[in-house]
């Protein structure tokens, strides 16, 4: 395992684990780490040590973005290729890039959830009212 894969890797999930009201378990494949916030996805994380990469969330002209301007991003592993990316280390993939991506993934998936089921203090302006 490389040591920017497991950096990559243990920044996100403690970047996931720090938002409110987040879950994670493994019910695809004991392969995969999934976080969940009020039972939808936001992050998966690979435990594969020939694959160290994570997969989020993204609106989709973000996506294509970030796609051309670092060549670890690609459109998203195991979902839907529009809406989400993978990202593995590489150059530029910094810390805060992974903590930006995995918060902009969570809070994409908050803002699609009823009112009544948003937690009270998420990132990025998403509150229940």
């Amino acid at each position: 395992m490389s040591a920017a894969g497991d950096r990559l890797q243990d920044t996100a999930r403690k970047a996931a684990l720090a938002l409110p009201d987040v879950s994670h378990g493994r019910p695809f494949t004991p392969g995969l780490d999934v976080y969940k916030v009020v039972d939808k996805v936001f992050l998966i994380v690979t435990d594969d040590p020939d694959e160290q990469i994570i997969t989020v969330k993204c609106e989709p002209e973000h996506a294509r973005a970030l796609e051309r301007g670092y060549a670890s991003i690609t459109p998203g592993r195991y979902l839907d290729k529009r809406h989400w990316i993978t990202l593995g280390p590489g150059p530029g993939i910094t810390k805060q890039l992974i903590n930006d991506v995995v918060e902009h993934s969570y809070d994409l998936v908050v803002e699609g959830l009823p009112q009544s089921e948003r937690p009270p203090q998420a990132p990025g302006g998403a509150t229940a009212k």
